[in-house]
């Protein structure tokens, strides 16, 4: 019934009421109850509560009078603090003040009767902004008053200055002690600010006088003016580059007595100092103003006003007499060059007509020159098929003619006839090469291949010679893979090793390979006349030989060719040799992956080369003079030959035959615009038979190797090597034609040939 947490003086009150009911309700039982004793049990209980309540009661009297006691001595205590604080101070509970001391009160004499308790925190800042004691009374101080008056529980601190009469500072702050407390705190802080004012005063002094002690050692004349155009400080200088007399450098003088002293010693711009008081409107437009002065005696100074943040202005004045004279000197230096620029233009621009003129000229040489190119590339292309036919045919014819005369009396002159055409047929090659090499475009076809394929195709053209001569040609085995032209490194690789076995006699000729990191280097070995080290540096320029090279050994072309051809390709040429003992000839490359390879039966030239040719061989070659030495050959060696000089009257002795060709020999270039391909394919159509085919042509281009990947057929270019078609006529024709077309790797071992 009785709640602990209520005030003593509540507790007391509700055990009073609840002793008083007790009592009447003892009363009423007594008057009631018929049994004496049970009015008397109820009388003992009655006044067992009642001992008991009275001892509640008077614990609670006790403890309400301590609490009384603590609170006036809490009371006094604050107000003794209050008492001895050095500021002003007031504590507002829900915007009512509650306490305050007596500084708080003072601060302002003319409200002090308005500080009463209950006084609202809006009613106490409303009274300070009417006080006449107040001497700040700017808007910034207006605005801080009407904040804190109007400031709520929750709202952040709030401080300000202010200033009351006989110079006294407070500072004002206001903040939240809790949500329903508000404390404002009066600090004094007067001798702080006179001290700052006395710090500041001091610091400008001696600023001041750091100013113009800096202002007298400046070579600039310096003078500044106040906002009303007096000087304020000046330099000696400045009186000094003037001419100014000493009755107007005084502290005080007008800037419009000094200025009209500059006009009347110096030349002035009618646009700036002169131009009565627009100067002064243009310096506060734009900023800053620059006059440039010339007295009568020849000196110059540069005049500089500047505009400062009062109002006031600063100007600078600088001698520049030298500067001047020397500016007038370059500016006259400088028309003198200009004239002389000028001159020089005027004969440059004749010189560059001229130089245009001589482009011209040297446009049309170069014209006539890539012209000149174009039909010599034309020509070549057009001329070689031309040149090369009889070239094979004579070839044919001399061959067999060398085969009817062994054991006559014609055979030596036959060899010698033989060995003439060889040198000519060496010779043509080299001028082909050469012209190729130097034509726009000279065809080269970069390829993956094995070196040791065409090594092997190089000793096997060049052993019967070798043998012949008495020179013993051998080969270190290569699976390296390089990136090259393979029809042009042939022939630089064949022409290292014809010259090995020309300048040897009775020696040895080996190529091989040595592997140097990324790279490969393939060597040619002789043991022959070797080359002196003077003509090491010649021997790779054209129609150059060695001057221990017997007469009659040829052109001096092939290793120009040699040189030239790997200059194209990126390679590089090499040579070590002694004379009398050998020579090395290298050349150098790069190595790439290895790839796998299809090795191909390779034709056996020994094995062939005198075995009779039990073959049905169909020749297609529209050149007679071709046609009629290709099977004169073909039948010296014992084949039986059908010529034919187009694809029709071809396809007309098959089908007279009633059986297909064990062999096709055609021509690339046949009359029109009919090909050796389409020979191949209608007669394979006709015969509905595989049959083996080789393309004998003067067309060198890798396309048409290629197209012989795709078709199944070896290209072996004219004129032909006797040696190279027997043995490739007899592997072929050993080699079942019902076979499928081969891989490109494995033609490209039949496309070596070429």
């Amino acid at each position: 019934m009785i709640n602990s947490d209520d005030p003593l003086e509540v507790q007391v009150a509700k055990q009073a009421k609840i002793i008083e009911a007790l009592v009447r309700r003892a009363g009423r039982q007594n008057d009631v109850g018929s049994s004496a004793y049970s009015a008397f049990q109820s009388a003992i209980a009655l006044q067992g509560q009642i001992w008991a309540k009275t001892r509640d009661l008077e614990r609670a009297s006790n403890e309400l009078e301590l609490l009384r006691f603590d609170r006036e001595r809490t009371q006094k205590n604050l107000a003794d603090a209050l008492s001895v604080m050095e500021g002003g101070f007031a504590l507002f509970t829900n915007g009512r003040l509650q306490v305050c001391n007596d500084l708080f009160k003072t601060l302002l004499p003319d409200i002090t009767d308005k500080i009463l308790p209950d006084l609202s925190v809006a009613d106490y800042f409303q009274a300070v902004r009417n006080s006449s004691h107040i001497v700040t009374r700017d808007d910034k101080t207006r605005r801080n008053l009407r904040r804190a008056g109007n400031a709520t529980p929750g709202s952040a601190l709030i401080s300000f200055v202010l200033e009351v009469v006989g110079d006294r500072w407070f500072q004002i702050s206001q903040q939240h002690a809790s949500a329903d407390n508000i404390v404002v705190l009066q600090t004094e802080i007067t001798d702080i600010v006179r001290k700052n004012r006395t710090e500041k005063d001091l610091l400008i002094d001696r600023h001041a006088h750091y100013l113009q002690a800096a202002i007298d050692h400046m070579s600039l004349g310096i003078c500044t003016f106040s906002n009303a155009g007096t000087v304020m400080i000046h330099n000696a200088r400045f009186c000094e580059l003037l001419g100014l007399p000493f009755v107007l450098a005084q502290d005080g003088t007008k800037f419009s007595r000094i200025l009209r002293f500059i006009k009347e010693n110096y030349e002035v711009s009618a646009d700036g100092l002169n131009a009565n008081d627009g100067w002064s409107r243009k310096l506060r437009r734009e900023g800053r103003l620059r006059e440039r002065l010339r007295h009568r005696s020849g000196n110059v100074l540069d005049l500089h006003v500047h505009l400062l943040p009062d109002q006031g202005f600063l100007v600078d004045i600088k001698d520049v007499t030298l500067e001047s004279r020397t500016t007038a000197m370059l500016e006259k230096r400088v028309q003198e060059r200009t004239s002389e620029l000028t001159r020089a233009n005027a004969q440059m621009t004749e010189q560059y007509q001229e130089q245009a003129r001589v482009e011209e000229e040297l446009r049309l040489a170069k014209e006539e020159a890539e012209a000149a190119v174009s039909s010599k590339t034309r020509f070549l292309a057009a001329a070689s098929h031309d040149l090369l036919q009889p070239i094979n045919a004579a070839k044919l014819l001399i061959s067999t003619l060398r085969d009817m005369s062994q054991g006559t009396n014609m055979e030596s002159m036959v060899e010698r006839l033989d060995g003439s055409f060889n040198s000519m047929e060496t010779l043509l090659h080299a001028l082909l090469d050469i012209s190729r090499l130097e034509s726009t475009g000279s065809g080269l076809s970069p390829s993956d291949f094995c070196l040791g394929t065409i090594m092997q195709t190089v000793i096997e053209d060049q052993e019967p010679i070798a043998r012949k001569k008495g020179v013993q040609l051998d080969m270190v085995p290569s699976t390296v893979w390089v990136r090259s032209d393979q029809r042009y490194l042939l022939r630089s690789i064949q022409n290292l090793v014809v010259n090995a076995i020309q300048y040897t006699e009775k020696g040895r000729v080996l190529i091989g390979c040595r592997r140097r990191g990324d790279k490969v280097v393939l060597e040619v070995w002789d043991t022959g006349i070797g080359i002196s080290h003077r003509d090491q540096k010649r021997v790779f320029e054209e129609f150059t030989r060695a001057e221990n090279v017997p007469p009659g050994s040829g052109m001096g072309l092939g290793l120009s060719i040699v040189d030239r051809t790997c200059r194209h390709l990126g390679h590089k040429v090499g040579v070590r040799s002694k004379p009398n003992v050998g020579s090395v000839f290298s050349i150098e490359m790069d190595v790439i992956e290895e790839r796998p390879m299809i090795t191909a039966p390779s034709p056996d030239v020994k094995s062939d080369q005198f075995a009779d040719m039990d073959v049905i061989a169909l020749v297609v070659e529209n050149d007679p003079d071709v046609l009629f030495a290709t099977v004169q050959k073909l039948d010296s060696w014992g084949a039986s030959v059908l010529g034919a000089q187009s694809t029709m009257e071809a396809l007309e002795m098959v089908r007279d035959l009633g059986m297909p060709p064990d062999i096709i020999l055609a021509d690339y270039q046949l009359d029109g615009h009919a090909t050796g391909i389409e020979t191949i394919q209608a007669v394979r159509a006709e015969t509905g038979f595989h049959v083996p085919a080789i393309m004998i042509t003067a067309n060198r281009s890798a396309s048409l190797v290629d197209t012989g990947s795709v078709h199944d057929f070896t290209v072996l270019p004219k004129p032909v090597e006797l040696s190279r078609l027997r043995s490739l006529i007899g592997w072929k024709t050993r080699v079942s034609p019902e076979r499928e077309p081969p891989s490109p790797t494995k033609v490209s071992d039949d496309a070596r040939h070429a």
